[in-house]
């Protein structure tokens, strides 16, 4: 029962974090395409792991350094939205799972299909 508990904060921080990403003034963090992918929180709410996916990757370096300095401004936004007793510590996490998946699907597209018939498809 508590982990139907985590999981509806999980998802509540990631939609509030997600509006309040628009809100931050660093250019690291305002000028880039940033997406939550999922959040972890710590059974006794410590903690939240933020797995973000960042599209330009020769900016993500940068990205998550802009997104830890504005931790506590987020963090304090998410505290007054959520109304916990503890608000979880944002620990910021490239998740790379998109940029993964896309190379994987191009992989696939890329393999020769041979049929029964012996014929060769692309």
């Amino acid at each position: 029962m508590a982990s139907n508990r985590i999981n509806r904060i999980n998802e509540e921080i990631q939609k509030a974090l997600a509006d309040q990403l628009r809100t931050v003034k660093d250019p690291r963090v305002a000028e880039i395409m940033i997406s939550i992918t999922r959040v972890e929180t710590t059974p006794d709410l410590r903690y939240a792991k933020v797995y973000v996916s960042i599209l330009q990757d020769d900016k993500a370096e940068d990205a998550i350094r802009g997104l830890k300095s504005a931790g506590g401004y987020l963090r304090r936004e998410l505290g007054r939205i959520l109304q916990l007793r503890y608000t979880p510590e944002l620990v910021w996490t490239l998740d790379d799972s998109i940029t993964y998946g896309a190379k994987m699907l191009k992989l696939i597209n890329s393999l020769e299909v041979k049929h029964d018939d012996g014929t060769e498809q692309d």
